[in-house]
């Protein structure tokens, strides 16, 4: 694994989820790609969205807060951009994944103790269903796209690459 450490600034007013997601994969495929030339990178970012608003990682316990009481009682969609990038050929090919998780409602408590984890740093949405929260559920499409990476778009892009690079 090689971090790409570009910046993840908020998503420009106008700019879809999706498309935001795609970008910043982009952005990281690209950047991997200056010093890995002839590798075949593989970058991906995940968002969360609610109500068309676009949730990154929380900067602190308080934003965490307001990120899960956002999403509580409500459908969130988890959003993976993926790009395969290789820099000394200048070939590219992307894709997006959209999950829907579920969120039930907390009670006091139990927000505290989640937050109190520490389990929702560095995760879109303030929330990792891998974590078995017991509080989110997979409404619609690939759990794995809500881990953060997508497996079955990961091999279909595999072979659009492919058939592009033959």
């Amino acid at each position: 694994m090689d971090a790409s450490g570009i910046d993840e600034p908020p998503a420009a007013p106008g700019t879809s989820p999706s498309s935001y997601a795609a970008s910043l994969a982009w952005r990281k495929a690209v950047e991997v790609a200056q010093r890995r030339r002839s590798d075949l990178i593989l970058a991906a970012d995940t968002v969360c969205c609610v109500e068309d608003l676009i949730l990154n990682k929380p900067e602190d316990r308080d934003d965490a807060e307001r990120m899960i009481r956002l999403q509580e009682g409500h459908d969130t969609e988890v959003i993976t951009g993926l790009c395969l990038y290789r820099g000394d050929r200048h070939e590219w090919v992307g894709a997006v994944e959209v999950s829907v998780v579920r969120f039930r409602p907390l009670d006091d408590s139990e927000r505290r103790d989640y937050l109190d984890s520490g389990r929702w740093e560095g995760k879109s949405g303030a929330y990792g269903v891998q974590d078995c929260d017991p509080f989110v559920s997979v409404a619609s499409g690939s759990f794995s796209n809500v881990v953060g990476l997508p497996m079955e778009r990961l091999a279909a892009l595999l072979a659009s690459y492919r058939s592009l690079a033959d």
